[in-house]
């Protein structure tokens, strides 16, 4: 019987019989494969795959993203089971690139089970291998003949607009408009700041005085006008 349930089902009888899911402590400190100020991502990948997953892992960061890939982050005199462990308990986010025979791994279904025991958000990346089990429940992307910037800014888009990950992706664009290093930096990051759909009273000032303090900023046509107008929007809308 419990071959032939849903995913629902399953979810169900685990929670009647006393499994609690999201229960695993998060680390106090986070370890230091994490940038700071970004969401943490584990990439649930083949060994095989080391070089795309690294692909995309570098990609992501231009979007305040700071992507865990095993074969890259792990120390070699690190206990590579340990690391693996602590980057899936402080992770925030989960994405699976289904590369073929995906799941004839040892490991890879093992990441997303216990992601999913975690309640964290979870998504999976179409390489020739469609969603499978538990992973079908996920949003998915198609990844075939897409670069790695491509990709990374539609998970960036799909982070933005999911309701589990949105106010945290939320406080990460503002940091990174904070921190613009060019005025076409400040142009990208100030688009991103007025298509959000959540806002913390904190945002406005905070934007305000980077504007200002922030020549990138200031000095970047428009950029500043554009942080007036968004700062007014909000406030009309009695969020700010």
């Amino acid at each position: 019987m419990i071959q032939r349930a849903d995913d629902g089902c399953l979810i169900d009888l685990a929670q009647h019989v006393g499994f609690e899911f999201g229960k695993i402590a998060s680390p106090r400190v986070d370890p230091p494969f994490w940038r700071k100020g970004m969401l943490k991502l584990f990439i649930s990948h083949l060994a095989t795959k080391k070089t795309e997953a690294g692909s995309l892992q570098e990609a992501l960061l231009r979007f305040g993203i700071s992507a865990f890939v095993a074969h890259s982050d792990i120390e070699p005199t690190a206990v590579w089971q340990a690391q693996i462990e602590t980057a899936l308990t402080s992770c925030e986010v989960l994405v699976a690139l289904l590369h073929e025979n995906f799941h004839a791994s040892n490991w890879t279904d093992q990441e997303i089970g216990f992601a999913m025991g975690r309640g964290i958000p979870a998504f999976a990346v179409k390489f020739g291998e469609d969603p499978y089990g538990f992973i079908g429940r996920f949003q998915a992307f198609n990844g075939s003949r897409k670069s790695a910037n491509i990709l990374a800014r539609e998970m960036f888009d799909a982070f933005r607009k999911n309701k589990q990950t949105q106010r945290r992706m939320a406080e990460i664009i503002v940091g990174l408009f904070e921190e613009s290093e060019s005025f076409a930096g400040a142009k990208e990051r100030i688009g991103f700041l007025e298509e959000l759909e959540t806002w913390e009273p904190s945002f406005s000032s905070r934007i305000r005085s980077a504007s200002k303090a922030n020549r990138q900023i200031s000095d970047s046509f428009g950029v500043a006008d554009r942080v007036t107008d968004l700062i007014k929007r909000w406030k009309n809308s009695g969020k700010s």
